[in-house]
């Protein structure tokens, strides 16, 4: 879990490797659906270097967005990783965070943030200029603690996972607040710390639920539908699942952080297979974190979190 402590922890990097515990998931092989295609990134506060990339989003035009969490801003790239610009500083201010962890780039353009140690959503054209904000520390509605993942549905509503508080809630896209669900637990529509989220094309919110080591989905307005997971490195089973991601055929890819890997799913929790094991080679990781799918559905980006770079792979001919 992404706590305070492991967050700022993350800029020793060096002590950190071995965050990832051995798994006896292989490497992808040449039979495999995804295999590696390329990767962009390396430790620094540069242009195009990360300190802890936690999330990444692809726009209609297939610009890449990230999280650079403990350098407090947003980068972007192109498609295969060219530095396109960047925006963001520490601070409380508008267009400032605090260790965002999710970025959410919408069909209209706007890219959405999760501003997560300020407790907040803000939101920006899709070169970095503020547009607005939403969010602060409580238990209220529209009031945030630790809001950790944020998806946009096709209707332009915005979800976002509130950790804390063991909630999703949702918005209009300004940030007028619809509705919540959710509570601590592990029944049915209960969460133990959910992270990550996404809307399927049919509208169905899919939720990584960390301590309980699933995956959890709902209708639009949060009426429970199903869940898969358990504790464990087996196929299906999860050791830190961080972030959600639905491609435009349905399936569901979830990083799996602990265990070093993807894993993918039919949209009912189906197993259908996975890629990746601790290292620093390719189409390896050290705590994967963020995921996000080519408008194409064609290419997978991963936010490579403790080897600070995204790695991308595409679906094989």
């Amino acid at each position: 879990m992404k706590t305070l402590t492991g967050i700022i922890g993350t800029l020793c990097s060096v002590v950190l490797l071995a965050a990832c515990e051995e798994s006896p998931t292989e490497p992808p092989k040449p039979e495999m659906a995804w295999v590696y295609e390329g990767q962009w990134g390396t430790i620094g506060s540069g242009n195009g270097e990360f300190e802890g990339p936690s999330g990444v989003a692809v726009n209609p035009e297939g610009n890449v967005y990230v999280t650079d969490e403990n350098n407090h801003r947003i980068q972007y790239f192109t498609s295969a990783g060219s530095f396109l610009g960047k925006w963001g500083s520490r601070g409380t201010g508008n267009g400032q965070f605090l260790f965002p962890a999710a970025v959410e780039a919408a069909s209209s353009g706007n890219v959405f943030v999760a501003d997560t140690f300020n407790d907040r959503i803000q939101y920006f054209t899709s070169s970095g200029s503020f547009l607005g904000k939403w969010g602060s520390s409580g238990t209220g509605e529209g009031q945030f603690m630790f809001p950790y993942g944020v998806a946009v549905a096709a209707n332009g509503n915005v979800y976002v996972s509130d950790a804390y508080n063991n909630r999703v809630q949702y918005f209009t896209s300004t940030g007028s607040f619809l509705g919540k669900w959710g509570s601590e637990g592990s029944g049915n529509g209960q969460f133990g710390t959910p992270y990550g989220l996404d809307v399927a094309p049919n509208g169905n919110v899919y939720v990584t639920d960390f301590h309980n080591a699933r995956v959890q989905f709902f209708t639009p307005q949060g009426s429970f539908l199903g869940k898969w997971g358990s504790s464990g490195s087996g196929d299906g089973q999860f050791d830190d699942p961080q972030d959600v991601a639905v491609a435009p055929d349905g399936t569901v890819f979830v990083t799996d952080a602990d265990n070093c890997r993807v894993q993918y799913f039919k949209p009912n929790g189906s197993f259908l297979g996975k890629w990746g094991k601790n290292g620093t080679g390719n189409g390896e990781f050290n705590s994967p974190y963020g995921v996000d799918m080519s408008p194409d559905g064609k290419r997978v980006y991963v936010a490579d979190d403790l080897n600070n770079r995204v790695q991308y792979f595409k679906k094989r001919d």
